[in-house]
């Protein structure tokens, strides 16, 4: 009988997709109760099922997909277009992406690690993916049927979102408006268009601000094709905020983001110290090069006083570049094949800067010690160490991010090691190259 059930839905179906209206299907589909919905799919053709599920509504999509068996669920996935197919996969329950996406081909996977994992402090982080929507095109009365259905399973419906078939959003509808429509009125038709959107990419505190000003309980969030991604409460998007802005200032001094003010000092010890040990590592080795000097030193005793000079100005000059390329990674705004063009810019700039600064900090060496060639050799130093600042902000956060770590983990005191050993070296380096115009 449960075989028998299954054919009459499914033999129209089949004939609906075959002449080519997939949109007449994907109404059928929609419209039977979610269990014999995913038998449906599970019986057709993988082909064909390929066919439907781009037009399904992603929730949907995904609670028909849940139960797929891996085989079946590769080759469908293989012949949707990879962003719509990683919306889909972001709205399986944990259990069934862990079982399913090590069956989704390679080029699926390496195309949606991107869209699956939303940087830290963002709201594509924080946001909720159910959410009540409908195609633009869908009539009011199939809105309202589907909207009672949903009833019984406690879905919140205080609004409905209305996208194209592209899950571009198109407007959003209150029930208010959608009970007093024309039955057989298009959604797009009684949608309000003008909707406040959050990015998904954007910054939590910042999108916090907005929601705020605005006074909204909630927001769409949205990709930079204003596809429609999932949903954000004003309350869970200030908790997420503060915990994940909290959590990257941690992460950025070497702490972790579980240590809490009060937690026990054996936790924060086992947390604290392993990066300590690598700050104090990299001391010793910045500690080497000075010594590798100490001849040249001992002799020209005024070197010490711009020892810290050079080395704080490239750190500040490397932390400036890092800071910019951070973000740039966060939001997603710097392409793949930029990447190179993006270090040399910073090299470029360090470079520049370097001069500037380097001009003036030899001058006011000259004034101070009265030695010009003084002026000469820190100016020289200052160049090179913040030419390699530049450079190095920049591309360590690239390396250690192409290395699958977090750029954010460990950036700084590597470029602080980095900043300080080249400083070292160069100005020191220069001394030498000078020091029989230095020593009086």
């Amino acid at each position: 009988m449960a075989h028998a059930a299954l054919i009459n839905p499914l033999t129209p179906l089949v004939q609906t997709l075959i002449t080519n209206d997939v949109r007449s299907a994907t109404r059928a589909v929609e419209a039977l109760p979610e269990a014999e919905a995913a038998q449906v799919v599970r019986a057709l053709p993988n082909d064909l099922t390929a066919l439907i599920l781009p037009h399904l509504q992603l929730n949907y999509a995904a609670a028909l997909v849940k139960d797929m068996k891996p085989a079946s669920f590769k080759a469908v996935v293989h012949k949707m277009e990879p962003q719509r197919a990683a919306s889909m996969l972001m709205r399986l329950p944990p259990d069934a992406l862990e079982r399913l996406l090590p069956h989704a081909p390679q080029r699926l996977i390496d195309e949606a690690r991107e869209l699956l994992v939303y940087p830290e402090g963002s709201v594509g982080r924080i946001m909720q993916t159910e959410y009540l929507s409908f195609h633009e095109k869908d009539r009011a009365r199939d809105a309202t049927r589907n909207i009672r259905k949903l009833a019984s399973q406690q879905f919140p419906a205080s609004y409905a979102y209305v996208v194209d078939a592209d899950e571009r959003l198109v407007g959003v509808i209150n029930m208010r408006d959608l009970l007093l429509a024309d039955e057989d009125a298009a959604l797009d038709t009684i949608a309000k268009k003008d909707v406040f959107v959050l990015d998904c990419f954007m910054d939590s505190t910042e999108a916090a601000q907005e929601l705020a000003k605005r006074r909204y309980f909630a927001a769409p969030v949205v990709d930079a094709q204003r596809r429609m991604l999932g949903l954000v409460k004003a309350e869970q998007l200030i908790r997420g905020a503060q915990s994940d802005v909290a959590g990257s200032i941690q992460r950025m001094f070497g702490g972790n983001p579980d240590e809490r003010a009060f937690s026990p000092i054996a936790f924060s010890l086992r947390k604290r110290l392993p990066w300590l040990h690598v700050n104090l590592a990299t001391a010793f080795l910045a500690a080497f090069v000075v010594s590798l000097f100490q001849d040249t030193i001992a002799k020209i005793t005024v070197l010490a006083i711009f020892l810290p000079v050079v080395a704080g100005q490239g750190g500040n000059a490397g932390a400036q570049s890092l800071a910019i390329v951070m973000r740039g990674l966060v939001m997603r705004e710097i392409p793949r094949n930029r990447l190179s063009a993006l270090v040399m810019k910073e090299g470029l700039l360090g470079v520049t800067t370097g001069t500037v600064t380097g001009i003036v900090t030899g001058l006011v060496a000259w004034l101070w010690q009265g030695n010009a060639i003084l002026g000469v050799v820190i100016g020289l130093g200052m160049i090179v160490n913040l030419f390699v600042a530049g450079l190095s902000g920049a591309a360590i956060p690239v390396i250690m991010r192409s290395l699958g770590l977090d750029p954010a983990q460990c950036s700084s005191i590597i470029l602080t090691t980095v900043t300080d050993v080249v400083g070292f070296l160069a100005f020191l380096g220069f001394a030498v190259l000078f020091q029989n115009y230095l020593v009086s």
